[in-house]
């Protein structure tokens, strides 16, 4: 059990790192106003999961998901910042803004994931 909770906490530390970084590089290409950087990671983060969940399971590798699944992409992927960005926009009082980027986030990660996953299937059928 603490082997898998140091997999968890690395994969973690790495994910928020990378979340982070990501965060700031659209922030200095694109700029403040809209949280750009928050939908890219979820949109990704939901693809990427798509793409390990086969891969994983298809490969014999469910051994890696502690540290790929729940660490790597759990800190990487940012839905409590997600809620954090739609209520700030809700409360500037863009109540529109705030409803398409919550249904856009939503529908764009399940989009992403599905994506995921069909694209493995496909290379590894």
């Amino acid at each position: 059990m603490i082997f898998t909770l140091l997999q968890v906490a690395l994969g973690g530390a790495i994910g928020a790192s990378a979340r982070f970084l990501t965060n700031v590089a659209v922030m200095r290409a694109i700029g403040p106003g809209f949280p750009y950087g928050t939908i890219i990671v979820n949109v990704a983060g939901s693809f990427l999961m798509g793409v390990l969940v086969v891969v994983l399971a298809h490969k014999g590798g469910t051994r890696f998901a502690p540290f790929l699944m729940t660490g790597l992409l759990g800190g990487f992927t940012t839905f409590s910042a997600f809620s954090l960005d739609a209520f700030t926009i809700w409360e500037r009082g863009q109540i529109a803004l705030a409803g398409a980027y919550v249904a856009g986030s939503v529908v764009l990660s399940i989009i992403a994931l599905v994506l995921g996953v069909l694209t493995m299937r496909g290379l590894l059928a």
